[in-house]
């Protein structure tokens, strides 16, 4: 009899054993439930949180893209009808130089001068800004190009340029590419151009065109044996208007870097510089590769 109330002990504290256990998962279980809906929660709330941060960005975006259209069209309309009248204001003002020279005094022909050079500049300054605006991207322009026709575009309308200055030009073949043949003869052509005008006195001029490939798209670089420029103005050359030296130093309006990058820009490409080894600067674009890729 003993016997059966000790085995009938030992079951019940078996049993009892068994459900403190099963108890214990329980909780366990409950716990972790609620460990998973919290970070269900949280994972909800941040999707919340990034649906409505990617909208508004999105929406910044067209509200950008809508402001830059509306300056842009605001620069063209201004530019456009500003060069009547300055026109009209400069070839007064030089009227009054070649009847008027000499018959006042020297300080009157001083006066006569800054005003026919000042009305000149805005003139170029007008121009610049009117070029700049109309820089836009015609989608149905954009084709299959082989790269050295724009280089032989901008390579004719700088001959007389590269002539006076003795400059060589070394190039290579360049692939085929995704782009706008004007606007790329005109990239290139304001590249070599600045590489001409910031030429090193004591240097002859030399040029180098080269183009590597790399995952669907290709670098154009365009280097020099010029002045270079210094590193901390690497971003601001490609500001519009932004110029290092004065005009007596080096002349024009400090657009011609800004062009080409807008144009780049509306290509989907960047631009920006290096330094050249043994002096120079080497300026480098992308664009996006034709399906033939190099000729």
């Amino acid at each position: 009899m003993l016997n059966i109330l000790d085995d009938a002990s030992a079951e019940r504290l078996r049993l009892e054993e068994t459900q403190k256990a099963m108890l214990n998962i329980l909780d366990d279980f409950e716990a972790e439930k609620n460990k998973v809906e919290q970070v269900n929660e949280e994972l909800r709330r941040e999707n919340r949180e990034r649906r409505l941060t990617a909208q508004a960005l999105t929406e910044r975006s067209i509200e950008l893209s809508r402001s830059n259209a509306d300056l842009e069209q605001f620069a063209y309309v201004a530019s456009h009808d500003l060069q009547e009248p300055l026109r009209m204001v400069s070839s007064y003002v030089q009227l009054l130089e070649r009847r008027y020279h000499g018959q006042l005094d020297a300080q009157a022909d001083k006066y006569i001068q800054y005003a026919v050079e000042g009305s000149r500049r805005m003139q170029s300054l007008i121009g610049g800004l009117l070029e700049y605006s109309r820089v836009g991207l015609d989608d149905s322009l954009r084709q299959p190009l082989a790269l050295d026709e724009a280089v032989d575009l901008a390579l004719a309308n700088l001959r007389g340029a590269l002539d006076e200055s003795g400059a060589t030009l070394e190039r290579t073949p360049l692939p085929m590419v995704v782009a706008d043949r004007a606007q790329m003869a005109q990239v290139l052509q304001n590249l070599l151009a600045n590489a001409l005008k910031f030429r090193h006195p004591d240097r002859a001029v030399r040029l180098r065109l080269d183009a590597t490939v790399r995952s669907g798209e290709t670098i154009i670089m365009v280097a020099d044996n010029g002045i270079g420029i210094d590193p901390q103005y690497a971003e601001r050359i490609f500001m519009i208007f932004q110029r290092l030296h004065t005009r007596n130093e080096y002349p024009g309006t400090g657009i011609g870097l800004a062009i080409c990058k807008k144009v780049i820009d509306r290509h989907g490409g960047r631009v920006w510089v290096e330094p050249t080894a043994g002096g120079g600067a080497t300026f480098c674009f992308t664009l996006p590769l034709a399906a033939r890729g190099r000729p």
